[in-house]
């Protein structure tokens, strides 16, 4: 422990872990996290949408005390931060910590104008998540994400284990083979705690200002962002 997966073997690693178990392949690749990883070494960047509960119930199986960090943008929905107490009320050892960026949205506006998230959406993505990851990230060698591959064409190709270009380490996504359908029977199975918000047609919950309920039968995706070309907020390019 204490060093990083090199990124001549990461892919054979990530290859390496069998899917035929109950959770797909995610319990024993947060195993071997977890035991590979130091615990200041990793971390959890949760959104708490419903991958992220079935995620931190995985997690704290394994880990129960895990570093487990929300980008608190302040614009989130009500209902998210309801669900985030309601999560902490059920895993109290874990260390949930809701990081906020350098701005508070006024003085975002003071700086940049206001709604910048309607003139540009990425750069009020990058002030209030890419940023503040990429902080909280300084110190891990590696950090845990809850992608799947059937969530957009763009994460079709997500492995188990990643090289993360864009903040210099490892991304871990033990969800790659769950479909949508997998992740709520497992949270109906364990009667676990969820965003109200998937009940009136948000697959995906981010930013009130950007989400948008969903169609029946709609990309998991569409309703982020929607009527621009925008699909990611800069976490996962």
């Amino acid at each position: 422990m204490g060093s990083a997966v090199t990124y001549q073997n990461w892919s054979q690693i990530s290859d390496s872990f069998s899917i035929e178990d109950q959770t797909k392949g995610a319990r024993g690749v947060l195993e071997w996290a977890y035991s590979y990883y130091d615990e200041d070494q990793i971390v959890y960047a949760s959104s708490f949408g419903a991958e992220a509960i079935v995620l931190i119930d995985l997690i704290y199986q394994v880990k129960p005390d895990a570093h487990i960090v929300f980008l608190d943008t302040g614009l989130h929905f009500l209902e998210t931060y309801e669900v985030i107490e309601k999560m902490k009320s059920r895993f109290p050892s874990l260390k949930i910590e809701l990081k906020q960026p350098a701005l508070s949205v006024d003085e975002q506006a003071q700086q940049y104008g206001s709604a910048l998230w309607k003139r540009d959406p990425n750069q009020c993505c990058q002030i209030r998540k890419v940023i503040p990851l990429r902080e909280t990230l300084t110190t891990k060698l590696a950090w845990i994400s809850g992608l799947r591959r059937d969530q957009s064409p763009t994460r079709k190709d997500t492995q188990f284990i990643n090289k993360d270009e864009k903040f210099k380490n490892i991304k871990i996504c033990p969800l790659i083979h769950w479909t949508w359908e997998e992740v709520w029977s497992y949270i109906r199975e364990k009667d676990l705690p969820y965003n109200e918000l998937h009940d009136r047609g948000y697959p995906s919950i981010g930013c009130f200002p950007c989400t948008t309920a969903v169609e029946s039968g709609g990309d998991s995706r569409a309703g982020r962002w929607a009527g621009s070309s925008k699909t990611e907020c800069g976490l996962h390019a």
